[in-house]
């Protein structure tokens, strides 16, 4: 089990879809609702519109903006890609065996949706959860914990691989009318990647056209929940009874309108709109055949004419123990200091984010207000947690969508809600300008040509920030994972999210190195764990004495001024 293992960032992986046909998306196998004839429009008649003209259009994604259709291979392709990660940490799964589990996992996450959609309030999974819980629970340990280390850029790759996305006949036109009578639109949609609907929107000329964009797996709850459509109405700062929402589902779509109070509910029929996985006793106002009604629908309520089980294989007996290499990123690997050209870039995007609903006020001096807050209270947060005991990780939503909007209006704080996860990522590049430590690439090196596995394992506000930085040190190629706090809801020193990282890779704790820089949190961590070897480095951001007390009361083994310094411990361990 040697060579090199590589820290995979997907947005880099390319992808070979565009040649793929297609097919038609299976529809449910649900009870047929016969009363729905009766509510349909003619989208070629110009009957009266018995809807009041809206303020604003909330639209959902799938079936209204756009229709899918599965692509014949692409559960294939996205075995494939499993295959390719798995082989990184030297776990050769068939990619037949790996497509049972993704079949397996796709058919248990319909009928957890359909389920959801009878709740009351249902959350949304996390990125981990789908691949966890769904996309590989019967894989082993290890190999789940590390597919489950890039989960954020697998769901978005599964979106993406697995059906194609065809703007459906109408949706240009509506747009631009909505634009041109100075309606704005907002998207609010149950998705596990909206970083894949936003890509498929920037694809198709859209990415600009809605001024909000609301998805379940961004702000943690998904419709019929109806705090979905109050989010967007919110950042937009109209009244929800002034909105117009349409969908394509009763269950759903419908159910969610009819709880939050929008102004009308609209259908624009597709795969599942007459075949709802249970009885559902709330109406829409209009269902159309497609969404080319909704320009007749919009003049015609302004009174204005229009224009038309394999597992791995054991090591052999009486082979030397395998090292492992657990390490913390900031302060061990790289030094940061303050990048205020990187902050002020992005206090300017901010900026042009909460420009539309600022009002009267100073939309930069906002975006500045909003920042502080947000790091003011991160970080005594932080604080009281650790006081009581709780490793809980912070979210990106409460991050921005509470702590930046502790002193702002409402519809700011939608808006900063709605866009906490793309802001996280953002800011979790510009905050600062890192240079790699001493000795880090020499020491990744020796233990990738040696077959020691190397995990990150780190509390950051942004794994994707995390990874971005390895890879622009050019030292990604030698990390196996990274395990990330914002990804995996819990900090160091909770042995959780280092056990995560041990199973990664499929260490023994007893020849395993933690390097960190931290007694209270990878030194407490380590040891929770029993990993034999717990080393702090100098030079990050703990004083010498806490160091010293460290290693007194056995909380550290070692402690060493540069991280180059490990390679001839961890030399003389291995022979």
């Amino acid at each position: 089990m040697s060579g090199t293992f590589q820290c995979v960032y997907l947005d880099d992986m390319p992808r070979s879809i565009s040649a793929l046909s297609l097919m038609a998306m299976s529809s449910l196998i649900t009870p047929d609702i016969a009363s729905l004839a009766a509510t349909t429009t003619d989208t070629k008649t110009h009957t009266p519109s018995p809807l009041r003209a809206p303020q604003a259009v909330l639209l959902d994604f799938g079936g209204v903006i756009f229709e899918t259709s599965k692509y014949p291979d692409g559960r294939d392709l996205l075995a494939e890609l499993y295959a390719r990660l798995l082989s990184q940490i030297a776990v050769d799964y068939p990619v037949a065996r790996l497509r049972e589990s993704i079949d397996a996992g796709l058919t248990a996450l319909k009928s957890w949706k359909n389920a959801s959609s009878r709740k009351l309030a249902p959350r949304e999974l996390t990125h981990r959860e789908v691949i966890t819980d769904f996309m590989v629970s019967d894989l082993p340990t290890g190999p789940r914990e590390f597919l489950a280390s890039h989960a954020k850029e697998l769901v978005k790759q599964q979106n993406l691989l697995i059906s194609g996305h065809h703007m459906r006949p109408g949706i240009p036109e509506f747009v631009a009318e909505c634009q041109r009578r100075d309606i704005p639109l907002g998207i609010v949609s149950n998705a596990h990647s909206g970083a894949s609907h936003r890509q498929i929107l920037a694809d198709h000329g859209l990415g600009q056209s809605f001024a909000v964009q609301v998805y379940s797996d961004e702000i943690g709850i998904r419709k019929p929940h109806p705090d979905m459509l109050s989010v967007a109405a919110d950042a937009l700062d109209v009244e929800l009874s002034a909105c117009w929402y349409v969908g394509d589902t009763q269950d759903r779509d419908v159910v969610a309108g009819r709880r939050a109070g929008v102004g009308a509910v609209i259908l624009t029929r597709c795969h599942h709109t007459d075949t709802p996985p249970f009885a559902v006793r709330d109406r829409a106002d209009v269902i159309l055949d497609t969404p080319s009604g909704l320009v007749d629908l919009l003049a015609q309520a302004t009174d204005e004419p229009t224009n038309n089980s394999v597992v791995p294989p054991k090591k052999p007996a009486g082979e030397t123990p395998r090292l492992s290499l657990l390490m913390d990123h900031g302060g061990v690997i790289s030094h940061s200091q303050q990048d205020p050209e990187a902050q002020a870039e992005f206090l300017s995007e901010l900026t042009a984010l909460i420009r539309p609903v600022a009002g009267d006020d100073d939309p930069h001096e906002l975006a500045s207000s909003i920042l502080k807050d947000a790091l003011a209270a991160h970080r005594q947060g932080k604080r009281e947690r650790q006081q009581r005991g709780d490793h809980a990780e912070v979210t990106p939503a409460v991050f921005w969508g509470i702590y930046g909007a502790k002193h702002q209006k409402p519809a700011i704080a939608a808006l900063l809600r709605s866009e906490a996860s793309d802001l996280m990522e953002r800011w979790g590049r510009a905050k600062s300008c890192r240079t790699l430590r001493t000795g880090i690439r020499d020491l990744l090196a020796w233990c990738a040509q040696h077959g020691h596995r190397v995990v990150v394992v780190t509390n950051t506000v942004s794994g994707s920030a995390v990874r971005y930085q390895l890879q622009k040190h050019g030292i990604a190629e030698f990390i196996t994972a990274v395990v990330a706090s914002d990804e995996f809801g819990v900090r160091k020193p909770d042995p959780a999210i280092v056990q995560a990282a041990l199973d990664i890779a499929d260490a023994d704790p007893r020849h395993t190195f933690f390097l960190g820089d931290k007694p209270d949190t990878d030194g407490l961590g380590a040891a929770a764990c029993g990993i034999s070897h717990r080393i702090l480095v100098r030079g990050g951001s703990t004083e010498e004495p806490a160091l010293q007390t460290a290693l007194d009361d056995q909380v550290a083994t070692h402690i060493l001024d540069e991280p180059s310094h490990l390679l001839p411990l961890m030399q003389q361990v291995a022979l």
